[in-house]
């Protein structure tokens, strides 16, 4: 097998469609055609919703025509399958605003796998409701946007945080326990673009105070959740969920602070999927391929 031009150049393709006949021949085959050289692939084919669901990376080291040919050739192959897809360049990672608000546990880790290049995306900048995080974000180069919200301000400062993700072209933002529910309005404009991640294992001890919830019911293990936000408080579609042993030795105290460690694990995995381009919407719930 030949090996890879130190000019080569990778890409990743995504999409889901209706199954049926045919996608992954005619999808597959024009890789083969261009000489687009596939280095990864998985697919999933879901038998309830009878939707398919690809992504595949390859490289340009054969191929034969320029990449915006291959993408006007896909698009064909999108409009008679009615697929919904996405294609971008490997090293072109997705840009990213976290939001956060006084707790810094979650975002401190997405900072400092970011800043170590453990984590493929491109943070742009931070976003709050209070002034606590500043001099950490500071800290890692970037710009800290605070925007207080008062009685009856809550629309402006969301019109606020939409100008930030305009003007710095986010891709994705992540609510790193920012404390504040977002409104029907704004979720509805974020759809597929922001995730959050949830102090509990949901569906279970939604709400406030889940930990006290869980650690009155006795529970003999706790978890995070990341998942994509929707106007149903919570109950968007998972991405990663993540768990701990507890017993009936933990103290509350002992339980949040082993659900915080557990809060970063889980919504710096679920943006990795993110921005690697393997997660897709599925009604209300994920295919991670």
């Amino acid at each position: 097998m030949s090996g890879v031009s130190s000019s080569s150049s990778s890409y990743v393709l995504s999409f889901q469609c209706p199954d049926q006949l045919g996608v992954v021949a005619k999808s597959t085959g024009l890789f083969y055609e261009v000489g687009a050289f596939v280095t990864e692939v998985s697919n999933y084919s879901d038998p309830v919703s009878e939707t398919f669901h690809m992504r595949c990376v390859f490289d340009d080291r054969q191929m034969t025509v320029p990449l915006q040919e291959f993408r006007e050739r896909f698009q064909g192959v999108a409009d008679a399958f009615g697929m919904q897809y996405q294609l971008r360049p490997v090293e072109q990672q997705p840009r990213v605003l976290l939001a956060v608000s006084r707790y810094d546990h979650c975002l401190n880790v997405l900072l400092n796998k970011w800043k170590a290049g453990a984590l493929p995306a491109n943070i742009v900048g931070v976003v709050s409701n209070h002034p606590d995080c500043r001099s950490m974000t500071e800290w890692y180069g970037l710009p800290y946007f605070h925007f207080p919200i008062a009685s009856g301000s809550k629309p402006q400062q969301e019109a606020q945080i939409l100008g930030v993700m305009e003007e710095l072209e986010v891709d994705l933002l992540v609510l790193a326990r920012y404390m504040q529910i977002l409104s029907d309005d704004l979720c509805a404009k974020l759809a597929g673009r922001a995730i959050n991640i949830h102090h509990s294992f949901l569906p279970g001890f939604k709400g406030a105070r889940p930990y006290h919830q869980a650690y009155e019911r006795g529970v003999k293990v706790i978890g995070a959740t990341a998942h994509y936000v929707t106007p149903d408080l919570d109950e968007g579609p998972i991405i990663v969920q993540e768990v701990r042993p507890v017993d009936h030795k933990v103290t509350v105290e002992q339980m949040v602070h082993l659900g915080h460690d557990t809060e970063a694990t889980a919504l710096s995995h679920a943006v990795r999927l993110h921005c690697e381009a393997r997660v897709q919407i599925n009604g209300q719930r994920t295919v991670i391929l």
